[in-house]
């Protein structure tokens, strides 16, 4: 006959008195917990006792039960049950609920103490969102769930967030195929669709970083950083029904706005009106644009206008701030800390006084009448008005051009064209389905236009902050005009005329080099009188640092490195070799001022590069900056994602394209810029006879 197993007997539980128990010195906790007693005493008093304490008869010296209960177990509960009854919210003789242990047990009270603590297992995090969900389902709010739980609301709609993800990123969460990093990453879009989609196609090319999700997540969304949001402003944007999500676990420079159709219709809407505004003014254009084009004042005439001096209330108010910072700067430029209301009352003052001497424009009646205004948005979202121009059509007909001079074929830019050139006409976007092992071609002219534009404002910026440099660039134009006027060597456009790019690429304004650029000369102009017959005077009392810095940022802005598009027949302006020996004597002066074209801000970005290449381009570029290995990564991609890819590859690196590289020998820029590519310098796995492709995909997934 079998024998039965013997079943087992658990320790029984009973209510004792709170005045009978006392902390056992097997307690094996000595070091004070995180969390406060008092928390924990504040949840008992909420909610009860959630878990008994376990306990051992104390004996006597005869070895009988003396009545009194030692807790090895459950020594942080009974405290806070002790300050309960300190705080008079608890009986001191509170029957507690407790488990009762055998004094003779040959289970040590050390090994329950060291069990009970050492043998937690902790909620999974995703455990915490759901249960703090349910509770939200069921009618609680985020600010009680934070208070009971000793949280701060910020974490508790952290968590409600991470619950709100698909399903289906949970279960991967839950299977340890995501990291919490990475969930976190995926809240920032509320489309289910959208964020198995971005999972899928990410964990299929092993590209599951926190930053690329939240990249392609936000792929068509525009941030609220982007000047045209600041423009219209977040809450107009809000009120006509635009929709902004939030990245509550990183800063986000508040979100993005889901709605771009919405926002550009905003904005156009709004610079429509402004320009009527302007037109009821008697202006007879205005044009407006999102972007004003780098040469949209090229060929227009800008009429005579005068500031509207300042009034006596004005020039004595502009007196005190005057008066004020000087006192300011006395008291503390030499302090070693300076009080925040400091700070910000100068912060007032300079605000002041820059609307004091930020003089508004008379115009004559009669010149606005034939002149117009162009209508843009500035970096940080404010109004950038620029008025009195008066286009060439306009012009009376004895003052237009002689008879012998050669129209330009790109015209002054109408309102039309503005709007046109601020959204870019897509040349040089490459095909989508061009084959990637087929024969690698030269950049567009149109792109080489573009990146040697960009490579020029830095040139400029360069030049500027050199004067040693622009002396001798000078010298030597002048040399070359004087002794060889036959030549055209050289990039220095001596006299004095500001450089306006064709074909000049959007946003071109925005750029860092540009940017800098333009601080400088809103510095100089500060500096400089009103009337053009003070200058000389003001020029003989300058010191000779200031002398050479205004030189220099003068010549500066005559420096065209610009690899222009030469068209098939000579207009007369330029040619291929002109243009060929401008680029060669651009290298010359990027060496001597130390041009770094990725130091000085341009990224390989696809706005501003990968978009327009062939795919064979791409993967040739990546191969150049990191390597075979990573471009084999990409090389089964679709257009689209092989350029945002090659983009986020390179994000790390300072490669720059060879025509925005300066050449170390001469010849060597001009040689990148026009030159082929032969089929040798082609990545091996581009360069074969096509077989093996699919292998070589395969290879690459892996």
């Amino acid at each position: 006959m079998a024998r039965s197993v013997p079943k087992l007997t658990l320790n029984p539980s009973r209510d004792i008195p709170l005045d009978l128990l006392e902390l056992s010195p097997s307690n094996v906790r000595k070091i004070a917990a995180s969390s406060p007693i008092g928390e924990l005493a504040d949840d008992i008093a909420r909610r009860g006792l959630l878990q008994s304490l376990s306990v051992r008869p104390i004996l006597d010296e005869s070895g009988a039960e003396s009545g009194r209960f030692e807790i090895p177990a459950g020594g942080r509960r009974f405290r806070a049950l002790q300050l309960l009854v300190k705080q008079k919210r608890l009986a001191k003789d509170a029957p507690i609920p407790c488990v009762v242990r055998a004094a003779d047990s040959e289970i040590l009270a050390e090994d329950d103490s060291l069990a009970e603590n050492a043998r937690r297992e902790a909620l999974h995090p995703l455990d915490q969102f759901r249960a703090m969900q349910s509770m939200i389902d069921r009618g609680d709010d985020v600010e009680s769930i934070a208070a009971h739980h000793f949280v701060t609301p910020a974490v508790v709609r952290q968590r409600l967030k991470l619950a709100s993800v698909s399903p289906v990123l949970h279960e991967a969460y839950a299977d340890d195929r995501m990291s919490l990093e990475q969930l976190m990453a995926f809240t920032i879009s509320d489309d289910f669709e959208r964020q198995v989609q971005v999972f899928d196609m990410l964990t299929e090319s092993h590209c599951l970083s926190p930053a690329f999700i939240r990249q392609k997540l936000t792929e068509n969304v525009v941030r609220a950083a982007d000047k045209r949001a600041r423009f219209v402003t977040a809450d107009a944007y809000v009120e006509a029904g635009g929709g902004i999500v939030r990245d509550l676990f990183e800063a986000d420079g508040g979100g993005w706005l889901t709605d771009p159709a919405l926002l550009d219709r905003l904005v156009d809407e709004r610079l429509k009106a402004e320009g009527e505004a302007l037109l009821a003014e008697g202006w007879k254009w205005a044009a407006t644009s999102v972007d004003l084009p780098w040469d949209a004042l090229r060929d227009l005439r800008a009429i005579d206008r005068d500031e509207v001096p300042m009034t006596e209330e004005e020039e004595a108010r502009f007196a005190e701030l005057e008066a004020e910072g000087e006192a300011i700067d006395r008291e503390w430029s030499e302090a070693e800390e300076v009080p925040d209301e400091i700070h910000a009352r100068v912060d007032a003052i300079n605000a002041e006084y820059a609307v004091l001497t930020t003089r508004p424009l008379h115009f004559a009646p009669e010149d606005i009448a034939n002149a117009g205004v162009f209508l843009s948005i500035e970096r940080d979202g404010s109004l950038r008005i620029d008025r009195g121009y008066v286009r060439p059509e306009d012009e009376p007909a004895n003052d237009g051009p002689d008879d012998g001079e050669e129209a330009r074929d790109d015209g002054a830019p109408t309102e039309t064209r503005l709007r046109d050139d601020a959204h870019g006409d897509g040349a040089g976007t490459a095909d989508e389905d061009e084959p990637v092992a087929e024969q690698l071609k030269p950049l567009p002219d149109r792109l080489v236009s573009d990146l040697t534009a960009w490579r020029t404002l830095a040139l400029q910026d360069a030049f500027a902050q050199r004067p040693d440099v622009a002396y001798l660039a000078i010298l030597h134009a002048l040399v070359i005009g004087c002794f060889y006027g036959y030549s055209r060597e050289g990039c220095v456009q001596i006299a004095a005329n500001r450089v306006y790019f064709s074909n000049a690429p959007t946003n071109l304004r925005d750029c860092a080099p540009a940017a800098a650029i333009d601080q400088r000369t809103a510095e100089w102009k500060d500096r400089l009188p009103q009337s053009d017959k003070e200058v000389w005077d003001h020029l003989l009392a300058m010191s000779g640092e200031d002398q050479a810095m205004l030189l220099a940022h003068c010549a500066a802005l005559t420096v065209n490195a610009q690899a222009e598009i030469v068209g098939r027949y000579d207009n007369g302006r330029i040619s291929a070799h002109g243009v060929e020996r401008r680029i060669a004597h651009s290298d010359i002066l990027a060496r001597a001022v130390g041009l770094d074209v990725h130091a000085a801000g341009w990224r390989p970005t696809v706005e501003a590069y990968f978009g327009s290449v062939t795919k064979p381009r791409i993967i040739a570029d990546v191969t150049e900056a990191r390597g075979e290995n990573f471009a084999q990564m990409i090389d089964h991609l679709k257009k689209a994602d092989m350029a945002r890819e090659a983009e986020r590859l390179l994000e790390e690196s300072d490669w720059i394209p060879a025509c925005m590289r300066t050449a170390d020998v001469e010849g060597e820029g001009v040689a990148a810029v026009a030159g082929d590519v032969d089929a040798e310098e082609l990545p091996a796995f581009l360069a074969d006879d096509g077989e093996g492709g699919d292998d070589a995909a395969a290879i690459a997934a892996e």
